[in-house]
């Protein structure tokens, strides 16, 4: 039973490609050749108007002939302006895309439908988003999008644009559940710490979801990324803490080193003979001054340690 459905499912994915489109190139004319004739008509119909009186006979078919090719050719003019394309269609059926900028003409039945190919910037809205942890984060991408096949834009698609806002939310999210949004340990590739692998990553997977509209994409990025309001607080707390501690590690590491070098040179130049009581006294003393809040007040002993 496995093995039939697999094989009639093949079929379906193998016809699926077959329909597919493809941009090819369109059976156009330059439209200034074109223009030329038109023009040579429309003299002609002139003088053929202005012959009625004297030849009917002759005036009337060159006006009527004129005035039918003059209307003919003005009927299959087009302009592309740089970076623009025009799809062309004969009932329906696709017939080739027009790359070629300047005044353009075709056949009058057939149908003529501009694509910009120029480069498109989309900011998306802010979307929220679980990461891998499941904490809530609200992100937003900026996309640099453009249209590689114009076939594949205007005829594999409903509406390629409002397809690419689809798909950039959908790889956002895609993207904003694969990874964490921070790791205070370091130890993991994070939305907010690996900004150029995660703009990466985002550009792959909109280049893939994009692709059956020939759309590419040229450059993305996360224009906001943050955690959602209900938890800001909370994870803004958390970061603090955790920033006290490293603070604290690193202010009672160097502490360390100070009390140990002080020993050292106390020991070394003979400057005072410190039994363990003594060193256990001023090793407390220093680390009281080196890892306080606030200033130390100095108390004078007149006495003796021991008493």
């Amino acid at each position: 039973m496995i093995s039939l459905k697999q094989e009639e499912v093949m079929p379906d994915l193998s016809r699926s490609n077959l329909q597919r489109s493809e941009e090819r190139p369109a059976s156009s004319t330059s439209g200034y050749t074109m223009l030329l004739i038109a023009l040579v008509a429309l003299v002609g119909a002139i003088w053929g108007a202005t012959r009625i009186d004297e030849t009917p006979e002759i005036g009337v078919p060159v006006l009527v002939a004129g005035m039918i090719v003059f209307l003919f050719i003005i009927c299959g003019f087009y302009m592309l302006q740089p970076n623009q394309a025009a799809a062309i269609t004969l009932f329906g059926s696709y017939k080739g895309s027009d790359r070629t900028t300047g005044l353009r003409w075709v056949l009058p039945w057939y149908a003529r439908k501009k694509v910009s190919a120029r480069a498109n910037n989309i900011i998306s809205d802010k979307i929220k988003v679980n990461d891998l942890r499941g904490n809530p984060i609200e992100m937003a991408a900026q996309v640099v999008w453009r249209v590689t096949d114009t076939a594949q834009a205007l005829f594999d698609v409903d509406d390629y644009k409002a397809f690419v806002l689809v798909q950039i939310e959908a790889a956002v999210r895609t993207i904003g559940s694969r990874y964490p949004y921070d790791d205070f340990e370091h130890q993991e590739v994070t939305l907010r710490g690996n900004h150029d692998q995660i703009g990466g990553e985002l550009r792959a997977e909109l280049i893939a979801r994009l692709a059956v509209a020939g759309i590419t994409v040229d450059e993305c990025g996360f224009t906001h990324l943050a955690y959602a309001s209900e938890i800001a607080q909370a994870m803004l707390k958390r970061q603090q803490a955790q920033a006290v501690v490293a603070a604290r590690k690193t202010l009672v590491e160097g502490a360390v080193g100070m009390v140990e070098m002080a020993l050292e040179q106390l020991s070394a130049k003979n400057v005072v003979e410190l039994d363990d009581e003594r060193r256990a006294a001023m090793v407390s003393n220093l680390m009281v001054v080196l890892c306080g809040d606030r200033e130390t007040q100095p108390v004078v002993n007149t006495g003796s340690l021991y008493q």
